[in-house]
């Protein structure tokens, strides 16, 4: 009997939709049968996914409501109109390795506990039936209100703090937007980067490693947008791994 329930390691580079097609590929028993992810990961993150098979996709609602963690690694220094390394960089600044870890463990505050997050521009909640995404392709997010929820973040851990320089951070960037299939804007965002960091292949950049646990819907990106705001430095999502959902860690098959 199949399970109804798939844990899988989502790769980087892939969408859940790859990851539910690369199982069917190797399980010919799953190749006719209703299969759903419950919680989506972008493209560039990765970890822990749910796969829902048969009957069970109709209880996605309740494994999308389930806790979560993550570990994400912020990147001072730039913002990107999708939060991410796969983004358009619409700001910049070489004065970030001086932030006090003290003061950004003061401004963390401002994610834990509930409150409303703004959906970030690049997501595939709709609006007026068209989804966020490609409101912003087309340059007429001007056009409606975007959207946001209300979640909750039980906490927020400070792992480790580091740095990379330009020139590593331009590598790290081709290397995991080449990973990217479909039409994710790839070359033009790598010629961004290259054009941005050409000259700053000595830079140090400042980045901090974090463990985010929290209920379902938050967008680990969002916060590592905003974080940047309130510390008056651009900042973004470098790296994404979710360790967790409810009690559901990386393995193969969940009986």
């Amino acid at each position: 009997m199949l399970d109804k329930v798939i844990i899988i390691n989502k790769k980087k580079g892939q969408t859940p939709l790859d990851s539910i097609n690369e199982l069917k590929k190797g399980d010919e028993n799953l190749v006719h049968l209703p299969m759903t992810y419950a919680g989506r990961l972008d493209p560039l993150a990765e970890g822990t996914l749910v796969i829902l098979v048969g009957d069970e996709c109709m209880k996605k609602d309740e494994y999308l409501s389930l806790p979560k963690e993550y570990e994400l690694t912020i990147l001072f220094g730039f913002a990107t109109d999708t939060y991410d390394v796969m983004g358009k960089i619409n700001s910049n600044s070489s004065f970030c390795s001086t932030i006090q870890i003290q003061t950004i463990q003061e401004n963390l505050l401002n994610f834990t506990g509930r409150f409303s997050q703004s959906y970030p521009p690049y997501s595939s909640r709709t609006v007026e039936g068209k989804s966020l995404w490609q409101w912003a392709r087309e340059g007429k997010l001007d056009e409606i209100e975007i959207p946001s929820h209300d979640v909750f973040v039980n906490s927020i851990e400070i792992i480790n703090e580091d740095k990379i320089t330009g020139i590593d951070l331009l590598e790290k960037v081709k290397k995991d937007i080449s990973l990217v299939k479909g039409d994710f804007r790839q070359e033009e965002i790598i010629s961004v980067w290259e054009e941005e960091l050409i000259d700053k292949k000595d830079f140090i950049y400042k980045t901090l490693k974090l463990r985010v646990s929290c209920g379902g819907g938050v967008y680990v990106r969002v916060i590592a947008h905003e974080l940047g705001k309130f510390l008056g430095i651009p900042s973004l999502a470098l790296d994404i791994k979710r360790t967790k959902i409810g009690e559901f860690v990386h393995k193969e098959k969940f009986e």
